[in-house]
């Protein structure tokens, strides 16, 4: 645990202030945007009471706030973090899986670590889509027009949440995610040359297979003082 100092406290109380002053008044701005907006455009909105629009704008600049503050916490810590620049083997392992990836396996990959958006995203965009295909039935009332959009965006999702459940019990099936096989360059070849498979670990997140390289660089310390051992033992019987 890294005992911080009252310089980098107060430097991270400034980053917090103004990562969240970003946030803030660009949510406030986008809030204060889109009620009007929505004013002129519906109704129901515009016959919203002054508080309750204010509510709005506000809450929509208290959560771009909060999203930006934590942004620049994260990046303070790890822009001041020494552990932050240190590579684990796991980690350069990870990097030369990536650089064996052809563009198809890292957007299969992109999409299973952004799932969780990728669904939003899909309801959000299936919300729009069918509100603006539904709002050209002159046949439907209001109610019956949110309940069909209601259903296309539903469908739409439960589609997409089906799709990522299949791929990640196929991967959990197949062992991937956990351990892979990739090509390296042997490290006996002097020439660096010849390739050789080595099984890997992917890290679930960064840093948890740190605990290896202290393992393995404890059994290269004994080694080489076993030998040390053995030299002096053996230089010993000579004289």
């Amino acid at each position: 645990m890294k005992v911080i100092s009252p310089e980098e406290e107060k430097a991270h109380y400034n980053s917090v202030l103004k990562g969240g002053a970003i946030g803030g008044g660009l949510g406030i701005g986008i809030g204060l945007l889109g009620v009007v907006a929505s004013a002129r455009r519906f109704p129901a909105v515009g016959a919203l009471t002054l508080p309750f629009r204010a509510f709005l704008v506000t809450s929509v600049g208290t959560f771009g706030a909060i999203v930006n503050a934590e942004r620049h916490s994260n990046a303070f810590h790890l822009a001041n973090n020494p552990m932050n620049f240190y590579k684990d083997q796991a980690s350069r392992d990870a990097e030369v899986v990536r650089s064996q990836e052809t563009s198809w396996q890292r957007f299969m990959q992109w999409g299973q670590r952004n799932r969780y958006s990728i669904v939003l995203s899909a309801w959000a965009v299936s919300m729009g889509v069918s509100g603006v295909l539904v709002s050209r039935n002159r046949f439907l009332s209001t109610s019956q027009k949110l309940v069909q959009v209601r259903m296309y965006a539903q469908g739409l999702t439960l589609a997409v949440l089906v799709a990522s459940a299949v791929f990640e019990t196929s991967d959990a099936r197949q062992g991937k995610g956990r351990w892979e096989t990739i090509m390296v360059v042997d490290p006996d070849d002097p020439e660096h040359k010849h390739l050789i498979e080595k099984k890997i670990h992917k890290e679930e997140y960064q840093g948890q297979d740190l605990w290896r390289d202290m393992v393995a660089a404890e059994e290269r310390r004994l080694s080489e003082r076993k030998k040390e051992t053995r030299k002096e033992g053996a230089a010993a019987k000579t004289e």
